[in-house]
């Protein structure tokens, strides 16, 4: 605009300097008119002194009527002049026009193109995950991961459980250590913030960018699906069991379906577990830990969630027993009934 602006004022300028060379020209004429007239006038004199009486006057004014036809054919190149400008200057005027609607229209396409490129931005950051559903990325790596290596041990689901460790380890080679750190961070993040329910966003200790480079939505698709075939396959349930027949050498107290049965554990006598299961135990102590606390600061469950934080967190940083074992079984079963992972990823995706 401020372009179309300073080329109409230089064509004004233009045409009033033409103006002003055409008046310049009409003054110069009429000055040379002037001059001729005085000269009749001295001729005039001249035959007047000579006594050549009417035959010179005569001359003289055939003489002046010729000057006064050309100045009167000047005056016509003038205003000829003026109307060639005239319409020049109409046709820059309509050319403007046609600018500014050229410019209109561009300036439209350019606030729709804003509007898509608002549209897309906005898409594709929902197809990018925050920080905390990263981490929950990561942690539900470790889960298949783990849970594939031990089905792979164990010789459980054998024609598949070797490539989906390799697979999923490749993802996350440190899943015991990387959910034990969660659950201490949630921990830690409790003590730190006591009853306040914002979600503090912070690493876990250990860093989860040096364990993946992805960041969108497909990650976390590809985990669900992930999760679905591990519980569709029994993988947990048949570790669990694998576990216990592995203790069973040593102790015949309680069998599987003990420490798998809802009764409340404090009419069974506590053992001793196995390093296999004392591990098991903190790594799924630790995950409740963690997902609790994600539930506690999105206000889900609020009626048992601080209740529940509060227990895990308690049971934390000491030697696992067999109580121990059917309460995280127990718990893991609350967590699903509930439906707190796929609340917390509403939740984080209305954010």
């Amino acid at each position: 605009m401020e372009f179309n602006v300073r080329l109409l004022s230089y064509v004004m300028n233009l045409i009033c300097n033409k103006k002003r060379m055409r008046i310049s020209l009409t003054r110069l004429e009429e000055e040379r008119c002037e001059e001729a007239e005085a000269r009749v006038r001295e001729l005039e004199k001249q035959v007047a002194a000579l006594g050549e009486g009417v035959s010179l006057e005569a001359k003289l004014l055939s003489r002046k009527e010729a000057a006064l036809r050309q100045r009167e054919a000047a005056l016509k190149d003038a205003k000829q002049n003026k109307d060639e400008v005239d319409k020049e200057i109409a046709s820059l005027r309509s050319e403007l026009e046609n600018t500014k609607d050229d410019t209109a229209a561009v300036l439209q396409q350019l606030r729709a193109a804003d509007s898509e490129v608002k549209a897309l931005r906005s898409m594709t950051q929902r197809m990018i995950l925050t920080q905390k559903e990263m981490e929950e990325v990561v942690l539900k790596r470790c889960w298949l991961a783990r849970y594939w290596g031990l089905a792979a041990k164990y010789g459980i689901c054998v024609d598949v459980a070797v490539s989906k460790y390799e697979y999923w380890s490749s993802l996350a080679p440190l899943p015991f250590e990387v959910v034990i750190s969660a659950g201490q961070k949630a921990k830690e993040e409790c003590w730190e913030k006591g009853d306040d329910d914002n979600e503090k966003r912070s690493k876990l200790l250990v860093d989860i960018n040096d364990l993946t480079g992805e960041g969108n939505i497909e990650s976390m698709l590809s985990v669900e699906m992930g999760l679905k075939e591990l519980a569709a396959s029994k993988v947990e349930d048949a570790i669990v069991l694998a576990l216990a027949q592995q203790r069973r050498a040593n102790s015949l107290r309680v069998s599987i379906s003990d420490i798998k049965s809802p009764g409340d554990p404090k009419f069974m006598e506590a053992f001793e577990l196995s390093p296999e299961e004392s591990e098991d135990v903190l790594f799924k102590e630790a995950w409740l830990t963690y997902f609790w606390r994600r539930a506690k600061a999105h206000g889900i469950e609020e009626h048992i969630a601080k209740e529940r934080l509060e227990f895990w967190i308690s049971r934390s940083g000491h030697s696992p027993s067999s109580h121990d074992a059917v309460d995280v079984e127990q718990g893991l079963m609350e967590l699903r009934k509930l439906g707190i992972e796929h609340r917390l990823w509403e939740a984080s995706r209305r954010i």
